[in-house]
């Protein structure tokens, strides 16, 4: 199997394209040769190591979320068969999608229809399951409600804005100047150029605060919540920082992999409620290349690895 080894902690020259041992399908699990795999924020800093993304082995092959064919099955596997079109985001605490072969859980992927191709399916995969789980599951957004999501070109912040505006929220965005007129597409109300304004301007006007952004954003951020609000974060303050409210909540999505959550956003796209993100496309022995770009934290969209 060629997979896009990665063989130390380092920049992306530690990334060479190279042989792994075939994986093989355990009971109820499926094969799939990869066609897309998606680069995800966390991959470079799994690359870097340290913290938790320290690694104890390698070499070790990256990538989180993908879109493929099924090739075989293994004992107990009955809903799906060989040629089935196939997507999904590997179970928490595993990688390994930038490789032409993956074995996975079969309840864990989902049936790709026609009209995503494996690109689509593979950049939608993890950024939908976080961005329902963020916005649904834990800040319950209601209609009427105000949420502000920072990052907003970003893939996750991006599938959050159309979600947000589905639900029949008022949609506030951060976003570079070059950015608005895409996140404003997406069904942002008022988009907010991050690098000339203030956002915390805007008052204590937000019900809630989804922020994909982190770091130094995050005090500014529960200077927009409405007493009560709920700030939900996927990117980590600064180390040591202090909640400065006691009167709202601050909440950590949990974003479990399944494939209800899949179904869920197949459910939205077929709706005309979310689409799939602008992709940047690259060849698997290309990733390092896909890296430098994703480590400038400026892109908008997605980038995807081409594998077949």
């Amino acid at each position: 199997m060629k997979a896009m080894l990665l063989t130390g902690h380092g920049g992306p020259e530690m990334l060479r394209y190279g042989e792994a041992p075939d994986p093989q399908a355990g009971p109820g699990e499926v094969v799939v040769d990869v066609h897309a795999a998606s680069v995800n924020g966390a991959d470079p800093k799994v690359r870097r190591g340290g913290g938790r993304y320290q690694l104890g082995q390698f070499p070790h092959i990256l990538g989180r979320d993908f879109s493929g064919v099924v090739s075989a099955l293994g004992p107990g596997v009955g809903d799906l068969k060989v040629g089935d079109a196939v997507f999904g985001v590997l179970d928490q605490g595993h990688e390994g999608t930038y490789a032409e072969k993956l074995a996975i859980k079969a309840a864990l992927v989902a049936k790709k229809p026609d009209n995503l191709s494996h690109a689509e399916a593979a950049a939608l995969g993890l950024i939908s399951l976080t961005a329902i789980t963020a916005i649904e599951d834990t800040a319950k957004l209601k209609k009427g409600e105000t949420i502000l999501i920072q990052g907003g070109a970003g893939g996750v912040a991006g599938f959050a804005v159309a979600l947000a505006k589905h639900i029949g929220a008022r949609v506030i965005a951060t976003a570079s100047a070059g950015n608005h007129a895409y996140v404003r597409g997406l069904g942002a109300d008022q988009v907010i150029d991050y690098n000339k304004q203030d956002f915390t301007a805007i008052g204590p006007v937000c019900d809630v605060v989804f922020d994909t952004v982190g770091g130094d954003v995050r005090a500014g951020c529960y200077k927009v919540l409405k007493p009560g609000g709920r700030l939900v974060w996927i990117a980590p303050a600064p180390e040591g920082f202090k909640v400065p409210r006691a009167d709202v909540e601050t909440l950590r999505p949990d974003v479990i992999r399944d494939r209800a959550h899949l179904q869920r956003m197949l459910d939205l796209v077929a709706a005309g409620a979310v689409r799939a993100p602008e992709i940047t496309r690259y060849r698997l022995a290309d990733a390092a290349k896909a890296h430098l770009v994703s480590e400038g934290r400026h892109l908008r969209g997605k980038l995807v690895l081409e594998v077949r």
